[in-house]
């Protein structure tokens, strides 16, 4: 397990040695549109690059799903999950909230995850059964016990905008309840913050698997609770994300429940 970690870890480090050396120095021509709400530059695409390279060195058998550059939907053997520049827009524009996100499954589990935070030197690593870490030290998900109590995060369905009233409903409810609620720009940075104890929890919707592999893989290590809305794991591939310190898995759950009563493929396009 420790080879799979390091390989994560320097990896990550190298990628993230990369955005921050173009930081603030990308210029508006060298920015593409992937849609009208997502972009793209070759620091990107450079950092992709240099994780799959390094990882293809040393374990040249495994498969890549990556953000850019998409790769493998098998989830038997072995699977690296790779989100070069979680945050772009974050980046693009000088706010200094974004991650690399690392992750490898073994048949479709998760048991390997870095989120590396160029800008404060952060990394946050975990193994599975072998608890969870920032720059080596151990962290622990909050002790918050009610909603009344928290500080949550979450995303903004800009992705998904046609879910956009069903979420504010649910965004309404929660923020009413909590002590307040962050929307910081970039998702593994969210759960890499609710396995520290920073956040309580974290719900999103219209995520894919490089948005948050590594990140619920940390929360879990950490001692909190993953799921999609619905108690079930299959978070990764509906979109729909739920992490909390364990403790609001239930209260958090259930108000979004009532706006979410069941699953409904985001890219329909159907308001629930």
């Amino acid at each position: 397990m420790n080879k799979f970690l390091n390989t994560a870890s320097e990896a990550a480090r190298l990628a993230g040695a990369l955005l921050m050396r173009y930081y603030g120095r990308v210029k508006p021509e060298e920015v593409r549109k992937k849609s009208a709400t997502d972009f793209i530059s070759f620091v990107d695409e450079a950092s992709e690059k240099t994780i799959i390279d390094f990882i293809k060195k040393r374990f040249p058998q495994h498969s890549v799903l990556a953000e850019e550059s998409g790769g493998s939907r098998e989830r038997q053997g072995f699977r690296w999950i790779i989100d070069p520049l979680d945050g772009t827009k974050n980046y693009l524009s000088n706010v200094p909230v974004f991650a690399v996100s690392i992750a490898l499954e073994q048949d479709g589990e998760l048991i390997a995850g870095v989120v590396y935070d160029p800008v404060n030197d952060h990394l946050y690593a975990a193994a599975k059964g072998q608890g969870a870490f920032m720059n080596g030290a151990p962290i622990r998900v909050s002790p918050a016990q009610t909603l009344a109590e928290s500080l949550l995060a979450t995303g903004f369905p800009f992705k998904t905008k046609h879910l956009l009233h069903s979420y504010l409903r649910v965004f309404e409810e929660i923020f009413s309840q909590s002590l307040g609620v962050r929307r910081l720009g970039s998702a593994a940075m969210d759960l890499a913050y609710v396995a520290s104890g920073t956040f309580d929890g974290f719900w999103e919707i219209g995520l894919k698997p490089w948005d948050v592999a590594a990140g619920a893989l940390l929360v879990r290590e950490a001692g909190g609770r993953v799921s999609d809305f619905w108690n079930g794991p299959a978070f990764l591939d509906s979109g729909y994300i739920l992490a909390s310190n364990g403790f609001l898995h239930q209260q958090t759950g259930e108000i979004i429940r009532q706006t979410f009563p069941f699953y409904k493929p985001v890219e329909e396009g159907a308001i629930l």
